[in-house]
């Protein structure tokens, strides 16, 4: 068995071609499940889709013909020639694949390093693939340790210390624009999401006004609501042509599949735009327009170098923390295995019979002359005692549950001692509620 990772992120794939890639929506994601999950070689996928990143991690049986198979998947999902599935990309194995997973998770990989959404949505993918049975034991155990392992790095560094997102990096950068105060102004805030309600609290910190537009207008009454300190206005969709022309500011990050914002809506006006494309793909249609800066993801490079500087020194201790988990989680494996477990267990049985006849010997209680035949009767009976839960050890060997099972059995026959603890912190539940 191999962990295998198909990644397309910032660092490696261009807005135009991630735009393609991403999963916006269900019935798509869901589609492209089904078809990967039926490969030869496939044992279970988890696929994450967000703004900065479309990642594949998988389990299979082998890589090579595998890795292929899933490029051409890819190519046809995105409608792009296959050859650029290779060009673009990255591609991780084994130990590699686990490693990136938990620089992933712990947002040293994000383009705003110590963003706090990357582990949620992480979270909200494993949970898709678990509940409708496209991963299970193998890919759970990854998650739940890069789970440990974010947490781990949180709160031992201070690398999340004034969390940065793409929402807080765009109003980072108007405030740049704008020589540092942006109080006074009115900002138009198109989506009510996550990206659109960040984007709304860190405006509202800046004392900027705001105008929130959704296409489910109690979903932005119910943001409207929670912010203070500023005058904040709900529109319907419907007024998102006129909106969008008389404002200098405007901040976008909904979850639809195509450009909410196009050239056909924009009417010229007397004064400079600034607009803020917080979503992948792209709300906002590609045009030129001298009047009218627009910023996508990518575009927020500035922003992000400065973050790398400000978090440095937590950075290296961070990298250190994953190297040892990845290392931790290696190891930890191979103590999984229910075969050797098996073996140890009938060895210490062997061992404690063998010890036990030769101090009955000692002692009189036994002829020397049987201690042949005591021997066999002895391993008969626990070779009796112990059947039944080998066999059932080996037929939910492959079953999330067994990971639990096996480490209660370590831990009671006091078997691979050093690696007791992980009994305390491995959960086999999809989703865990409380590890940052």
């Amino acid at each position: 068995m191999h962990y295998l990772i198909i990644s397309y992120t910032h660092k490696n794939t261009n807005l135009q071609t991630r735009e393609k890639l991403a999963f916006n929506d269900e019935d798509k994601l869901k589609s492209f499940y089904e078809k990967v999950i039926i490969l030869h070689g496939v044992n279970e996928v988890v696929i994450i889709s967000t703004c900065n990143r479309v990642e594949l991690l998988l389990s299979i049986n082998e890589t090579e013909n595998t890795k292929e198979e899933i490029l051409d998947l890819l190519s046809i999902h995105a409608k792009l020639p296959r050859r650029e599935m290779s060009d673009y990309g990255k591609i991780y194995e084994d130990q590699k694949a686990i490693k990136h997973m938990f620089m992933v998770a712990s947002s040293l990989d994000s383009l705003v390093v110590g963003e706090t959404q990357i582990v949620g949505q992480i979270k909200d993918a494993f949970a898709y693939s678990y509940k409708n049975g496209y991963c299970g034991q193998k890919i759970a155990r990854v998650m739940h340790h890069a789970f440990r392992c974010a947490a781990t790095v949180r709160n031992s560094t201070e690398i999340s210390k004034n969390p940065v997102s793409i929402a807080s990096a765009a109003v980072a950068k108007a405030k740049d624009i704008f020589g540092g105060n942006l109080g006074g102004y009115t900002a138009v805030i198109v989506g009510a999401g996550e990206m659109g309600s960040l984007a709304a609290k860190h405006l509202a910190n800046a004392k900027v006004n705001l105008i929130i537009i959704n296409r489910d207008i109690q979903r932005a009454q119910d943001l409207a609501d929670t912010i203070e300190g500023v005058m904040v206005t709900v529109k319907p969709f419907s007024a998102l042509h006129e909106i969008i022309n008389e404002y200098r500011l405007l901040f976008s990050g909904t979850g639809a599949d195509y450009a909410v914002i196009t050239q056909s809506m924009i009417k010229q006006v007397p004064f400079q735009r600034y607009w803020f494309d917080m979503a992948v793909p792209r709300d906002i249609e590609e045009f030129e327009d001298e009047n009218i800066a627009v910023y996508a993801v990518d575009d927020l490079q500035e922003i992000v170098d400065k973050n790398l500087a400000m978090r440095e020194e937590s950075a290296k201790v961070a990298y250190a923390i994953v190297e040892e988990f990845t290392q931790e989680f290696f190891k930890w494996l191979q103590t999984l295995a229910v075969d050797p477990l098996i073996k140890e267990i009938r060895q210490k049985a062997k061992v404690c019979s063998e010890k036990e006849i030769q101090r009955a010997i000692k002692k009189g209680f036994i002829p020397s002359e049987y201690e042949e035949q005591v021997t066999k009767v002895i391993h008969l009976a626990f070779n009796g005692f112990l059947h039944k839960p080998t066999k059932r050890l080996k037929t939910i060997a492959e079953q999330p549950q067994a990971d639990t099972i096996v480490q209660s059995i370590q831990y009671f026959f006091d078997l691979n001692s050093d690696q007791r603890k992980a009994i305390n912190i491995y959960k086999c539940e999809y989703q865990i509620e409380k590890d940052l």
